[in-house]
């Protein structure tokens, strides 16, 4: 009985996230919506801090997680240093989730670094969940792509740098998207 209440908040969270992405693709595309074209030029949006717009990404990164068929959970309370726990097959993993809507010159800009501009460790994190809101867009990185990096410039195009990395959910099952002839990838900071 749980488990189906948990699938039904998933699912209305799953929604919400789609209806809130369309509001923000509308946006994108010149249609300003509610928000104004000034809040289109500032990337401001309908919620009031930081801190909500990341924890509505959680929300919609556990739908979406939950929507390929891994298990999701949550940390209780602000403590832990990653968001979202994603196991499939006995095989549990540490996901710190990140958003952004700050968008330049065809890129998008986003932080990936905890309390005050502190590195995430190895022994915390095993991938960083990106999402662009915008387009509604995630990247699944692993952390050792990411160690070295306290902001990323993602650019949501074919031989762009990560762009192995757009909606990478196989990556948490263990699979692999190196280029061709590559045996690690190793990240520019």
């Amino acid at each position: 009985m749980k488990t189906l209440e948990v699938q039904r908040g998933l699912r209305a969270a799953f929604l919400f996230c789609g209806e809130i992405s369309e509001r923000f693709a509308e946006r994108d595309q010149g249609r300003f919506g509610e928000f104004g074209e000034e809040a289109m030029k500032t990337g401001r949006s309908s919620f009031k801090t930081c801190k909500e717009r990341g924890e509505w990404a959680e929300l919609c990164f556990m739908a979406r997680a939950a929507e390929r068929g891994f298990s999701v959970s949550r940390p209780h309370g602000d403590s832990a240093a990653y968001d979202v726990g994603v196991e499939d097959k006995g095989r549990f993993l540490r996901v710190q989730v990140k958003s952004t809507t700050f968008r330049r010159k065809g890129s998008y800009t986003c932080n990936v670094v905890g309390a005050r501009r502190e590195r995430y460790s190895k022994s915390a994190v095993d991938f960083f969940a990106v999402y662009l809101v915008p387009i509604d867009l995630w990247y699944i990185i692993p952390f050792e792509v990411m160690e070295k990096n306290l902001s990323l410039n993602l650019t949501p195009r074919k031989g762009c740098k990560f762009c192995q990395y757009m909606e990478g959910w196989e990556l948490m099952r263990g699979g692999s998207r190196l280029p061709v002839g590559s045996s690690r990838l190793k990240a520019r900071g």
